[in-house]
């Protein structure tokens, strides 16, 4: 059943459905708003939907590898989380080893955990987890491509003087005996 109208009830229901969508699901265009409103009931056009978004104070911000519609409410909360990243890693140097699907971040002893949390507070999606230990850190990928993303993305968060700390790559682990 579609929800006409221009009533202010109407409008009130759209939004909040917009706001919504917004949160959960990530959106880079007005296209694919107004699909997900007409998906939900809602019969709007791109201009409706651009009207909204800017009543709303909608903003696109970085996330993974494009740029999605949040809330102001989210876009500042990632870019602190951003911010706290940074901060992070100008204060700790880290050195970098790939291991598979995996990427072995080597830190400060009593370091990795602070680090972890900030990453996955941070607008980098690309991974499917971190797991930390003292000063180890692993990143997990599901496929080469989010993971070279993600690198690209990550060295753009360290200091410019990052790029002088002796790697830890090229290595790979090996099969155990059996």
């Amino acid at each position: 059943m579609a929800i006409n109208g221009s009533g202010a009830n109407v409008k009130q229901a759209r939004q909040r459905t917009l706001l919504d969508l917004v949160t959960r699901t990530p959106t880079g265009s007005q296209e694919e708003l107004v699909e997900l409103l007409r998906e939900a009931g809602y019969e709007v056009t791109q201009a409706t939907v651009s009207r909204d978004a800017a009543e709303l104070g909608l903003v696109k911000v970085p996330r993974g590898d494009r740029h999605v519609y949040a809330t102001p409410e989210t876009a500042a909360t990632g870019n602190l989380y951003d911010t706290r990243l940074r901060r992070l890693l100008e204060d700790i140097p880290v050195r970098i080893g790939r291991s598979g699907m995996s990427l072995v971040l080597l830190a400060t002893p009593g370091s990795a955990g602070a680090i972890a949390q900030a990453i996955d507070q941070s607008s980098l999606q690309d991974q499917v987890g971190t797991l930390a230990g003292d000063n180890t850190l692993l990143v997990l990928f599901e496929n080469d491509a989010a993971l070279e993303r993600w690198l690209v993305r990550f060295q753009t968060y360290q200091p410019a003087g990052a790029a002088s700390l002796p790697a830890v790559l090229p290595y790979t682990l090996t099969e155990a005996p059996r």
